[in-house]
């Protein structure tokens, strides 16, 4: 896509960088001691510490990755909010108190308060790493896709960016500058949410969205002569050369020296040509859109109604609606979705996207993206069990989560914090239903790009709201970031160089050694941001939910509740749940079309590892501990 700079959101975007980074210095004179380096001095409120598990939980996957993933493929995007949100259920009545008995400063010295293991020490410190890596993606990935409609920029100077301030704010005052910065952002996002639901439902419903003086694209529709099935005649067209993909048919035409492609149907025996949004890399390396340039700016947003019903009749527009009007109202309507093919024309990579018209009904109900009914097969059912396994039993275990426990008094603190959690990100997750459902249907999605879907929606109600919430998107991303780096930092130098290596570091030192591995995680997520550019991030984010789930979880509840569990179980389940969640993903559809490799041909069609790597970590675990029970604990390796 195209996007004009704003100035309005230039300014706020500067006044929140700078508060961050304000904030950042304020703290950074205070962290002189690992404790508030790491763990904020265990002296935030819970109240606050609350909403901070909030904010540092809803990053780009929630409100980036779930409103585009809703917009595009409707409820079952929704699916992401509900497995994140049931993970929180285990974190509250599984692991909160408990582990907050067991830590320090990490989620190892937790793992291993009682055992004092230099196994599980190495095991536990490279999956904080693993695991934090992989979140760490889709935050840089969303953070470039803010940043070109936000300040012009492209892509790959966002990740670079985000990464340059996380960097100042982990080095200047971990997580106490951190948590400050997830509890603004946390807040503000909820609030600014609301604000957006509100103009979505007093808006309505129409079938021509104009917003700001910028009308919905009305899509060309062409009648041609047909024979054996075979667009042979358009008028004032010439016919380039026609492409079938799977069981769709593609007609690129020419027109004043300006080709552009139509998807072919026959509905009824009628033919017809529908416009396509199209994106050509050509062999010299240039890109042209629709046919040109991307300067001509003939590349459109997308996303409309069809067909609107309100109580059995059509209209074209529907005015104000109650939140229970608007969802009822868009089942019985019809949607234009666009879908993606691509495919090879000559020398040429084309990226195809289609208008494809959708039952409401069908849109609010799991299917589309997720087969799960009547066109389900085995690997799309294993896949989607695989992925609602990771969200559900992944939250309680993202190294990121678990060391905010440690930040505030108590284990009570710990439970009250995780409930005051759980209310604000539900609220949150049930406004993502209609920001999402509101960005497919007025015209505002950017195909390119799924996680613009809530931002441009915002602009298409106004330069202020999009600046803010733009704004405050942008500090979601840094927060989850600087969290993520904070755990990173900390499974570096606390567990890895201190204890594992056992350099025994004064407390100035472990500081120190914290800041140089928060700089060193930071430029490797920018190179990780730059190449996962397009994905949707709620997807990637799953990916980080199963490793978590795989190799974490099966060690902390055997841990918490089984007395035999040894150190050798311990670090044997972790090791296996990286290896097999790290096998399946890299081996997977996605990675196989990353690779330039057709997806189809992949070794097996799982997306999502979590049920095979989750059961065999949960085996491993059990069976090591019985044939290697666990050892009197050994001082001499007492924890720094």
């Amino acid at each position: 896509m195209i996007y004009d700079i704003s100035y309005t959101a230039l300014f706020f975007f500067f006044v929140f960088v700078g508060l961050v980074i304000g904030l950042s210095f304020y703290f950074g004179r205070k962290a002189s001691s690992s404790s508030s380096y790491y763990a904020a001095g265990g002296k935030i409120h819970w109240a606050v510490n609350g909403i901070a598990f909030a904010g540092d939980y809803l990053s780009a996957a929630s409100f980036l990755g779930i409103c585009g993933m809703i917009a595009i493929s409707g409820f079952d995007g929704f699916l992401y909010a509900i497995g994140f949100l049931a993970g929180w259920i285990v974190a509250l009545f599984l692991i909160a108190e408990p582990f907050k008995r067991l830590g320090k400063f990490t989620f190892t010295d937790a793992l291993n308060a009682k055992f004092n293991s230099r196994a599980i020490t190495l095991s536990a410190s490279v999956s904080t790493l693993i695991i934090s890596v992989f979140y760490l993606i889709p935050q840089m990935v969303g953070a470039g896709d803010l940043v070109m409609p936000l300040l012009g920029l492209p892509h790959w100077a966002g990740v670079i960016l985000v990464g340059a301030i996380v960097i100042i704010i982990v080095a200047s005052a971990g997580m106490a500058s951190t948590t400050y910065v997830q509890f603004l952002k946390g807040g503000l996002l909820i609030v600014l949410s609301v604000v957006l639901t509100f103009f979505i439902l007093k808006n309505g419903l129409t079938l021509t969205p104009d917003f700001k003086g910028e009308k919905y694209h009305s899509f060309m529709e062409l009648t041609p002569q047909v024979d054996n099935g075979k667009v042979t005649d358009v008028s004032g067209w010439e016919i380039v050369t026609q492409q079938a993909v799977g069981n769709k048919t593609f007609v690129k035409l020419s027109q004043n020296g300006v080709e552009r492609w139509f998807d072919f149907t026959q509905d009824d025996n009628k033919p017809l040509l529908k416009e396509t949004l199209t994106v050509t890399q050509l062999a010299n390396g240039q890109q042209l859109y629709n046919g040109e340039a991307r300067e001509k700016r003939r590349f459109y947003q997308v996303g409309n109604m069809s067909k609107i019903v309100v109580n059995g009749q059509e209209v074209d527009k529907t005015g104000p609606l109650g939140p229970f009007e608007f969802l009822s109202t868009l089942q019985e309507s019809e949607i234009v979705r666009f879908l993606q093919v691509k495919f090879t024309d000559g020398s040429d990579q084309v990226s195809l996207y289609y208008p494809q018209v959708t039952a409401g009904k069908t849109f609010m109900l799991p299917g589309l993206k997720y087969k799960i009914g009547r066109d389900a097969n085995l690997w799309s059912k294993l896949d989607f069990i695989s992925l609602m396994l990771a969200l559900f039993l992944g939250t309680a275990a993202l190294p990121h989560i678990l060391i905010r426990y440690y930040t505030v008094k108590t284990p009570r603190d710990a439970r009250k914090s995780t409930i005051l959690a759980i209310a604000a990100i539900g609220g949150f997750y049930i406004l993502t239903l209609f920001m999402g459902l509101g960005a497919a249907v007025n015209g505002v999605l950017d195909v390119e790009s799924s996680n613009m879907a809530a931002p441009l929606l915002a602009r298409a109600f106004g330069a202020a709201l999009f600046s803010i919430i733009s704004a405050v998107a942008f500090a979601t991303v840094l927060g989850t970031v600087a969290g993520l780096i904070v755990a990173s930092s900390g499974a570096i130098a606390h567990d890895f160089i201190d204890i594992y290596l056992k350099r025994n570091l004064s407390d100035k030192k472990k500081v120190k050694a914290g800041k140089i591995a928060a700089f060193a995680v930071g430029i490797f997520a920018i190179l990780l941001g730059m190449a996962f550019k397009g994905i949707n991030v709620s997807f990637l984010v799953g990916w980080a939910f199963a490793i978590a789930a795989s190799a974490n979880l099966p060690a902390i509840l055997f841990l918490l509740f089984w007395k035999r569990t040894s150190e050798t179980g311990i670090a044997a389940s972790i090791i296996v749940g990286i290896i097999a969640s790290l096998a399946i993903i890299l081996t997977s559809p996605t990675m196989w079309d990353r690779y330039g490799l057709d997806p189809a041909n992949a070794i097996h069609q799982l997306e999502n590892p979590a049920l095979i790597s989750f059961p065999l970590a949960v085996l491993t675990v059990y069976m090591f501990s019985i044939l290697y029970p666990k050892r009197q604990k050994d001082t001499s390796l007492a924890a720094g």
